[in-house]
């Protein structure tokens, strides 16, 4: 009976380990689990984060508030050489370039970035938030912003309509008899082919009822100067006259407004071209054709919120008398 037992004994004991064995991997697996279900959780938060971040930080172009554009900070003035026709013609617009006496005085704050091509304002105004500077209507890209003047947005319409009043010719220039093929190519320029060419550049083409331009069949070299505002358009005139007249061909050289009519005046080239109106005392030596009508463009850093501005704002920056966004109201 004793062995009887101690057999029943340690048959009981065993029972009990069982159980407790049973108990203890009910538990491990319940432990397993819920550490399963807490890493789900955690890959799904780690997966949803990336894409919450990415929203974050895509910029909204309806955020007005502009929290990284600090008004306080000083404006950059970014202007074109003296020699371009588009610094003439904006700076006798915003009077900024003023008659004292029989002087006329160019008041550009001191301080002021100058550069002799439109790209290098571009790029200027595209790599300073804080910068201002103005190009031709058909030189603007989505790398800058153009803004309003006087509440006006700077567009082929508005420059047709007048509303829009920054702007200025366009100018062929000639000396004395022009040669046959000179004339040729100016025929061409105010043709609807030429026209039609000057409007999709944003441009407002000057001739009122272009006609149909027929190849002339000339031969011979066309030396061309100045304006860098005018050059884009130019190289794309040249290209179509060419193609129709194979015989022909272009020396360019984009130099300024001033240089071109300068080349003109002493013969050295047979084409000037300005983009600013003529002074007396070149009219007087000079034959003129308008080539087209462009509007000035006032751009700004795409990171800026201001989007209008007075022309009197304008003058101010341009001129010292305001110096920070700030100020610009």
């Amino acid at each position: 009976m004793d062995k009887i037992n101690n057999l029943n004994y340690e048959f009981k004991g065993e029972t009990i380990k069982m159980k407790k064995t049973k108990k203890l991997v009910g538990i491990i697996t319940l432990v397993l689990m819920l550490s399963f279900v807490l890493m789900g959780c955690t890959q799904t938060d780690n997966k949803e984060t990336p894409n919450n971040t990415e929203n974050q930080n895509t910029p909204n172009n309806t955020n007005t508030e502009a929290p990284n554009f600090d008004s306080k900070k000083d404006i950059t003035v970014v202007a074109r050489d003296s020699a371009s026709g588009t610094r003439g013609a904006f700076h006798e617009i915003m009077k900024i370039k003023v008659k004292e006496g029989d002087t006329e005085v160019d008041k550009l704050v001191v301080g002021a970035l100058e550069f002799d091509g439109t790209d290098k304002v571009i790029t200027a105004v595209e790599g300073d938030k804080y910068a201002i500077g103005y190009i031709s209507l058909g030189s603007v890209s989505n790398r800058i912003t153009a803004a309003k003047v006087d509440g006006v947005e700077p567009t082929v319409a508005n420059v047709i309509s007048g509303d829009y009043t920054v702007s200025r010719p366009f100018l062929l220039v000639t000396k004395g008899e022009e040669s046959e093929l000179v004339k040729d190519f100016i025929e061409f320029t105010q043709s609807k082919q030429g026209q039609d060419i000057t409007n999709e550049m944003k441009f407002v083409g000057a001739a009122e009822s272009p006609a149909e331009y027929a190849a002339s069949g000339l031969s011979g070299t066309i030396k061309v100067a100045g304006s860098t505002s005018v050059t884009p358009l130019m190289e794309k005139l040249q290209e179509a006259y060419t193609a129709l007249n194979p015989g022909v061909t272009f020396e360019m050289q984009s130099n300024g407004s001033s240089q071109g009519i300068k080349a003109a005046m002493d013969g050295s080239y047979d084409i000037g071209m300005s983009s600013r109106e003529l002074k007396d005392e070149e009219a007087s030596e000079l034959n003129r054709h308008v080539l087209a009508i462009d509007g000035i463009a006032v751009i700004i850093n795409n990171e800026n919120p201001v989007n209008d501005l007075s022309s009197e704002n304008i003058t101010d920056i341009y001129t010292g008398e305001k110096t920070t966004w700030a100020e610009v109201q």
